[in-house]
């Protein structure tokens, strides 16, 4: 790269007279002539008012071709080489790096307008969006997917890049290219797209959690994770139903039984045959029970949970129904003896009704 601070002198065609002004890429003169009309314009900013000029597009490209052709003698043509991420990585340092005052120079003039200067900021900081990429390369992106989302964030860092606050582009750059790819990782790595800011926040409270296991030896309650993050356990609760993993109907059992998980879900269609089967039993049950006394009927249904009755014990049989213990066994006793007799004479298994 040329020293930027390197001067020469160049005269107007006024004939005015020349002054030392730093140029980019160049030993070359970017002549300092104010804006007319313009009344906003410091005299230290206008040295960078003048349009980027033929000559300095010239030296551009001249370093471009220069660090091209270096790349290229030294990387050795192979099969690998043709990998689209070689491919762009080989070509992204193609581009020569800004001095600091390039970087004034440069983001001056994108906020005039100048797209050309937009360009040229865009890809001599292409190289700082792979460094941070990389650093997110377990985060199931792949790396051209990340590289392009960070590509975004360092355009929108170049719109809105201040020269005038002193910094280099670079730290500024950082943070939104940073921002974005986390952004990107938070929206695709999930079936359910959440938030961004839900997503912060789970990612905080996983992260906590993580945190107070280690230093209560155990997995921390939603309980004790709401009092350790001074919030509410309902609130804790509910966030962490969001990290809930989703897993496919179709999607095997395990490794050893390659039976999708849709085969194992119950349907709620209910099965006309099952259904009529089922309606014929119930039938045929209060026929049979209708052949009991009432006492006896009431303790077969209570005993075997038959009519919406829940199955109970022979005592608590007897408290509901103000009997002995004794006495519901003895009631118990007769009717199963008559149910078996009239099964039987039907042609039936008595132990049909038991079960």
């Amino acid at each position: 790269m040329y020293n930027p601070s390197s001067e020469n002198k160049a005269t107007e065609k006024n004939g005015a007279a020349s002054e030392k002004v730093p140029f980019i890429y160049a030993q070359q003169v970017v002549k300092k002539r104010p804006e007319e009309n313009s009344e906003n314009d410091t005299d230290e900013s206008n040295e960078y008012n003048e349009p980027l000029s033929l000559d300095l597009d010239s030296s551009y490209k001249k370093a471009k071709e220069k660090n091209k052709k270096a790349i290229n003698d030294n990387h050795v043509q192979e099969t690998s080489s043709l990998d689209p991420t070689n491919i762009y990585l080989k070509e992204v340092g193609i581009a020569p790096l800004l001095s600091k005052e390039e970087e004034v120079y440069y983001s001056r003039r994108v906020h005039k307008g100048d797209m050309q200067a937009k360009k040229r900021m865009i890809e001599s900081n292409l190289r700082l969006v792979i460094k941070i990429a990389r650093r997110y390369i377990r985060s199931g992106m792949p790396i051209l997917d990340l590289i392009e989302e960070g590509n975004l964030g360092l355009i929108r860092a170049v719109e809105k890049f201040d020269p005038e606050r002193g910094f280099r582009f670079s730290t500024y750059g950082a943070w939104w290219i940073q921002q974005t790819i986390e952004r990107a990782i938070m929206s695709q790595n999930r079936t359910i797209r959440l938030p961004v800011h839900v997503v912060k926040k789970l990612n905080s409270c996983l992260r906590m959690e993580r945190n107070l296991a280690k230093e209560l030896d155990h997995e921390p309650s939603a309980a004790e994770l709401a009092e350790y993050m001074n919030k509410s356990t309902k609130e804790i609760e509910e966030m962490m139903t969001l990290n809930e993993k989703i897993v496919s109907i179709d999607s095997p059992i395990s490794d050893e039984i390659n039976k999708p998980l849709l085969d194992t879900v119950s349907s709620d269609v209910i099965d006309p045959c099952a259904s009529i089967a089922r309606d014929k039993l119930n039938e045929t049950i209060q026929m049979w029970l209708s052949r009991l006394s009432p006492p006896q009927k009431d303790v077969i249904e209570r005993r075997f949970g038959l009519n919406h009755f829940e199955p109970t014990t022979l005592e608590q049989t007897g408290i509901d129904i103000g009997l002995t213990r004794e006495k519901v066994r003895q009631l118990q006793s007769d009717a199963l003896k008559t149910l078996k007799r009239v099964i039987e004479q039907g042609g039936n298994d008595y132990r049909t009704l038991i079960n």
